[in-house]
């Protein structure tokens, strides 16, 4: 299976992405990471009206193999979440840059700082 990357995201070495229009941020986790976690069976989000904070955790997947943090790449206030994939966490899998989003962010600074091109992160997490 060959993985993608679409190069119009940014992405954070823990395989989370980020994806800027304007003051919205849309935040989700990377198809290479869908991959290494298996069968999704759990997703906590923070709710609508939260604040996330640029590299602390907001959230948690869990898959049948492991548990991890879900890194945010942005500070700002969580304005949409994506109820339905909480509710399926297993869909995760079959679109994780389009309908599988995880939340969406009114961000207070839009300077991602070091993020990486989705050419930087392919080769980081193919080990090239």
């Amino acid at each position: 299976m060959s993985l993608e990357y679409p190069s119009d995201l940014k992405y954070l070495d823990s395989h989370e992405y980020v994806r800027l229009e304007g003051e919205i941020a849309t935040l989700g986790i990377s198809a290479f990471a869908v991959d290494q976690l298996g069968d999704i069976v759990f997703l906590e989000l923070p709710e609508v009206g939260d604040t996330v904070t640029k590299g602390e955790s907001f959230g948690t997947v869990e898959s049948v193999k492991a548990v991890e943090d879900l890194n945010s790449a942005v500070t700002g206030t969580v304005v949409e979440r994506n109820d339905p994939l909480v509710e399926s966490p297993e869909q995760l899998a079959e679109d994780p840059y389009g309908e599988g989003w995880l939340l969406k962010v009114r961000v207070k600074d839009p300077d991602l700082g070091d993020v990486l091109s989705a050419d930087e992160y392919q080769a980081q997490v193919e080990g090239e």
